[in-house]
């Protein structure tokens, strides 16, 4: 007689960090693996992770800072735009990897057992990588323009960080779970990120909406580039209350994606 063995997929808000380190060498593994595949067969390699947002940076002081005439106070519109880039094409390029995940490592699924949050995991790991060489082209920027962060700033960059990775992995997690059943998503994830850079202060800053500033607060990525921008740039003093407001919604697109995906997991290897 056969011996069959069945296991049940979690449900409700449970990482299991018990699982996840039983499984740490895949989640290493799988990292390696995207790393690996992303830069194959590329001349510059890594430095795509610098050419994309210095270019955009580039494109962006031309038409917003010197034709459009928007304003950065004392800071030099370059450096100025760079800081809100920084953390928004890590958000956008991580929302993106995690919300595709899922059907790119179809036949691991379908094949073998293992907790399938790894597979979001590992993702962010690879655009972590691309972060740190977009942050070198940064900290030229500071040398270059003669900025020295203030010790609040450079202690909130963990702080940020991990707000930002919380807002892309919960809200990924919900993307990566529908698009295994509709593949809509990967052609309508572009248009809605494209739409929500100009709703996110990376090319200005909060103050230009004035009264309606409060909008932003709904935006966990404003207190995230409004207080890097403060701390490491001092464009004014850090708006607790907004960077507050961001860790909390941060939390709670975490767990809402958390718990959505842990509740249509079972589903994915006879969908996918």
């Amino acid at each position: 007689m056969k011996n069959e063995t069945i296991i049940n997929a979690k449900k409700g808000f449970t990482l299991n960090l018990k699982e996840f380190w039983l499984y740490r060498e895949l989640l290493y593994f799988l990292a390696w693996r995207d790393l690996k595949v992303r830069y194959k067969q590329t001349v510059l390699g890594a430095l795509w992770a610098v050419i994309q947002p210095f270019v955009t940076m580039f494109i962006f002081s031309i038409f917003f800072g010197r034709v459009a005439g928007i304003g950065s106070g004392d800071i030099p519109y370059p450096i100025f735009v760079y800081t809100g880039l920084l953390f928004w094409t890590y958000f956008s390029s991580s929302l993106g990897g995690i919300s595709s995940c899922l059907l790119g490592s179809q036949n691991l699924i379908q094949k073998v057992y293992f907790p399938r949050l790894i597979l979001p995991f590992s993702t962010t790991i690879v655009y972590l990588v691309d972060l740190f060489f977009a942050s070198l082209v940064f900290v030229a920027l500071m040398v270059y323009y003669h900025f020295i962060p203030t010790l609040i700033g450079i202690l909130l960059i963990i702080p940020c960080l991990f707000i930002t990775f919380l807002s892309f992995t919960g809200l990924g997690l919900i993307l990566a779970a529908i698009n295994v059943k509709y593949r809509d998503v990967r052609y309508a994830l572009p248009f809605f990120l494209q739409t929500l850079i100009f709703v996110t202060p990376v090319i200005y800053a909060t103050s230009i909406l004035g009264k309606y500033q409060w909008l932003f607060y709904f935006n966990p990525m404003s207190g995230v580039i409004e207080t890097m921008r403060a701390g490491l740039l001092g464009t004014g003093a850090i708006n607790w209350w907004l960077l507050g407001a961001s860790a909390v919604f941060g939390i709670i697109i975490f767990f809402l994606g958390i718990i959505y995906f842990r509740k249509t997991e079972k589903y994915f290897a006879d969908l996918i």
